[in-house]
């Protein structure tokens, strides 16, 4: 066919083609289209959530600050922008049936744009300040009547004092805003300690020096529609204010402790209006759970749920901001144990992923795709079984060998 024939087909086609036909046509193409998400960030979360949405049929797209971004190293609908530009927020978001975010760093200011352009963001701006501003999370959650450690907003070293003179020393003291993996967060044991960390300029709160049995994190998530579904709550071992084990379910952890932190979640993400996933991380005392921080997003608590429950964090968190059923929460296996690799001197974590794969063909190993920095997350290591130890065990020993190139502590 030449050239002047092929103008005359397609003339005569769209001469046949009803004014009716055509009018229906983008409405039925609208509705066929696969649902597209838009994820703000593109660390390792955006990644994961990314490799969830493939199975699910779900354009996925991330904003990312870089190329080699994380997620942006896997994700075809990759977005280059920054997250504290409105213009950036806005073109990214069209086409988006709904908006979420790998990071909740995103300011106030942005996120309300967002929402004034009528985009769905999940979770909203008001949720998200609960994660945002830890003195309104606090503020709130005493409200609600949830138990947290005492706390007090602070400006002067004669505020901390005070508040010491009430509570006994050591205190901590927390930035309101930005921090996050034990950065913000000092415990102090003197004046002197009070002194230095005022010393930065940033806006702080202190709280009382909590003396907790373990660190719990009870995982939930929440739809539009008001669906929500719950995961076995899990103990999370913290070094340096780093996670870097999880043990799922929390081992020897009471019946009526798991159904406490499970209604506290599912109660939070209702009050709080969540959409998506809500992780609260909990202290464990001799007097009960205390809440310590809110996570509305995927959580490092949760990573375990990938291979050792049902529906990851990852999928349970799409099928939540697009108001689709959740899926089951249960587990796969007695017991889950999921360790952190964290970077050592050596780079080259492939060149030590042979051996771990050979050693134990039943673990399975996820990284990130990151640059190696001494004490960064780089991947994690999971492990199911029947003997939480011995899983534990087993997840530890690969970790460090991808860390440090040896499987001895």
């Amino acid at each position: 066919m030449n050239d002047q024939e092929l103008r005359s087909a397609q003339v005569s086609t769209a001469v046949r083609t009803s004014p009716a036909e055509s009018a229906s046509r983008p409405a039925a193409e609208a509705a066929s289209r696969p649902p597209v998400v838009g994820m703000i960030g593109a660390g390792q979360l955006a990644r994961m959530t990314a490799a969830a949405a493939i199975g699910l049929g779900i354009r996925f797209r991330v904003l990312a600050a870089a190329p080699d971004d994380s997620a942006a190293q896997v994700c075809a609908d990759t977005v280059l922008g920054d997250y504290r530009s409105t213009d950036d927020l806005l073109a990214f978001a069209a086409g988006c049936d709904a908006v979420t975010f790998d990071h909740e760093h995103v300011p106030q200011p942005q996120l309300a744009a967002l929402e004034q352009a009528g985009f769905a963001v999940r979770p909203s701006a008001a949720a998200l300040r609960m994660t945002q501003d830890k003195l309104a999370m606090r503020a709130r959650l005493t409200e609600l009547g949830v138990p947290c450690p005492r706390f007090e907003p602070v400006a002067t070293a004669g505020d901390v004092l005070a508040f010491a003179d009430q509570t006994g020393w050591p205190v901590v003291l927390k930035a309101v805003s930005g921090g996050y993996d034990g950065r913000g967060v000092w415990v102090c044991r003197s004046s002197a300690e009070v002194a230095e960390v005022l010393s930065h300029g940033l806006r702080l709160l202190v709280e009382e020096f909590v003396p907790f049995e373990r660190e719990l994190a009870v995982l939930v998530a929440r739809s539009p529609s008001g669906h929500g579904a719950a995961y076995p709550v899990v103990e999370t071992v913290q070094r340096d204010g780093i996670c870097h084990e999880v043990l799922a379910p929390a081992p020897g952890l009471a019946d009526y402790l798991a159904e406490d932190a499970i209604m506290l979640g599912l109660r939070l993400a209702r009050d709080l209006d969540v959409i998506g996933l809500l992780a609260v991380e909990l202290f464990q005392t001799g007097y009960g759970l205390l809440v310590n921080e809110l996570a509305m997003r995927p959580h490092n608590s949760g990573h375990w749920t990938i291979e050792g429950a049902r529906t990851s964090q990852f999928e349970q968190h799409l099928r939540a901001v697009l108001n689709w059923p959740l899926g089951a929460p249960t587990a796969t296996a007695p017991c889950v144990a999921m360790a952190n690799v964290l970077g050592g001197d050596d780079p080259d974590l492939h060149g030590k992923l042979n051996h771990v794969m050979a050693a134990d063909p039943a673990l399975k190993v996820q990284l990130y795709g990151k640059p190696v920095r001494p004490g960064r997350k780089v991947g994690h290591v999971t492990a199911l079984g029947s003997d939480l130890a011995a899983a534990l065990e087993r997840a530890r020993r690969a970790a460090r060998y991808l860390a440090t190139g040896t499987e001895e502590a």
